[in-house]
């Protein structure tokens, strides 16, 4: 039973809250709570010249602060902690904190708790948030007032008191959100799990498990989308408590979605196939946009008629710093594939063009290994520009598979992303297709992925 949010609210008044980081959906809610009444303290890595405009805020809500490099001290004796996604669960000040009393919670988990309309929740390693939004654009062609947050979109408990009951929640959800999670989604979709974060969780395992939260506390009735073609997912069938449909390009399915013997994107219906639309007439560039497709298709079935599916898949054209094209130059095509942050997204990346590509690669290193990549890009690349920490990883995959030496790819180096982009213009002749597609994360030299689309595509608009 969900419960109230005015009550909880409520019972803020005189409780002492730690947030640990002062993100977007963090600034929000340490609104909300100092007016109600919170005691609350900000813990945060930065100093306070350094949160630029938000340090007026600060100084005008008259919170506690825990800067610096001890900015955990903060956490010790608060009654709750708010903990942003990127902090780790496991962090030992935290799970003292917790040991000595402290409820440790996150916005999505309270949203979670509090919302009043049926949730819809999306994780896997790739393809989230192409997912998330088809979803979301389906149900609102059918009428539904949707709400998307989580990963994507913007923070939901903030606003959970304006959700109706008839509403549908969205939500793209990360392992570093769920690890913690207590409660499951009214519909649950993973689209897959491969290796990824490996940064942050201790092992494989940790991540799968976390990832699996999103499933174990369901309630019925309830129901679950699992990827088939992928064996961590498809293994999460003994997960599942209630209904579960699967989504494969490749199998024909007794109940989900997959391809027909024509090639049309189909539900699967106790084996009999009911055709949605061709892919021929699918503007969204890529294989793996089929799958994302016939995810989103499976979860709604039942909820949007084939008529409304039809209409988003022919008229969605995609999600920014996935596969966007930037421009055409001297006849060579640029795209941003900055959302590729790890081997597998920019497998998916490389298998969208039907040419030898030229691609950017390279960044902040989560300790993924590079050696499956290093036969797609022999087979897909003819030259790639490496850039970033994992530059001199990816390029030994490379150098050390059997057919290397055969391939005739072109492997250039970069100092950082302007170089990179001058140097695969130089080498680029009309006709050519140049994509950033990093297969590693952004923070070696970007806040994040978005930042590094942004800039690349500045670049490249410059020239």
């Amino acid at each position: 039973m969900k419960k109230d949010i005015t009550e909880f609210y409520n019972g803020l008044k005189g409780k002492t809250v730690a947030f640990i980081g002062a993100g977007v959906s963090h600034k929000k809610l340490i609104e909300q709570f100092c007016e109600k009444g919170a005691v609350v303290t900000l813990c945060d890595k930065k100093h306070l010249q350094d949160f630029g405009a938000y340090k007026e805020e600060i100084t005008r809500l008259d919170i506690n602060l825990s800067l610096g490099d001890s900015y955990l001290d903060g956490l010790k004796g608060q009654e709750i902690i708010m903990r942003t996604p990127g902090f780790e669960y496991f962090t030992p000040e935290l799970q003292q904190a917790k040991e000595n009393g402290s409820v440790i919670t996150s916005e999505m988990e309270l949203f979670f708790a509090h919302c009043p309309c049926k949730i819809i929740a999306i994780t896997g390693s790739d393809g989230k948030t192409t997912t998330t939004t088809l979803i979301s654009e389906m149900l609102k062609a059918q009428g539904f007032t949707v709400h998307i947050g989580g990963n994507i979109g913007k923070a939901l408990l903030p606003i959970v008191s304006q959700i109706n009951p008839t509403d549908y929640a969205v939500v793209e959800l990360s392992s570093f959100q769920l690890i913690s999670m207590k409660a499951s989604p009214d519909i649950a979709v993973v689209t897959n799990v491969t290796p990824n974060h490996l940064d942050h969780h201790k092992d494989m395992q940790e991540y799968i498990d976390a990832k699996r939260n999103i499933l174990i506390h369901q309630a019925k009735p309830c129901r679950a989308v699992l990827g088939y073609q992928n064996d961590t997912s498809r293994g999460m069938q003994t997960d599942i408590i209630g209904d579960f449909t699967w989504f494969t390009r490749h199998e024909k399915v007794e109940n989900g979605a997959c391809l027909n013997g024509s090639g049309e994107l189909s539900l699967a219906k106790c084996g009999q196939l009911v055709p949605v639309v061709s892919q021929q007439e699918i503007l969204l560039p890529g294989l793996h946009n089929i799958e994302n497709l016939l995810c989103a298709f499976a979860t709604l079935d039942g909820l949007v008629s084939v008529e409304n599916m039809r209409k988003v898949a022919t008229t969605f054209t995609g999600v920014e710093h996935r596969i966007e094209p930037v421009r055409t130059l001297d006849g060579v095509k640029w795209f941003n594939d900055s959302i590729a942050s790890s081997p597998t997204r920019t497998i998916a990346g490389l298998k969208s063009f039907d040419q030898k590509i030229i691609i950017i690669a390279g960044g902040y290193d989560k300790k993924i290994p590079y050696e499956p990549l290093a036969p797609e890009i022999i087979n897909h690349v003819k030259v790639l520009v490496l850039m970033g920490q994992t530059g001199p990883q990816i390029e030994k995959a490379i150098l050390e598979h059997a057919d290397y030496a055969q391939s005739g790819l072109i492997i250039l180096k970069a100092t950082d992303m302007q170089d990179a982009v001058i140097q695969a213009k130089a080498v680029a002749v009309a006709g050519d297709v140049i994509s950033l597609s990093p297969a590693s994360a952004s923070f070696d030299m970007y806040p994040n992925f978005e930042e590094r689309g942004k800039h690349f595509k500045a670049l490249v608009n410059a020239l």
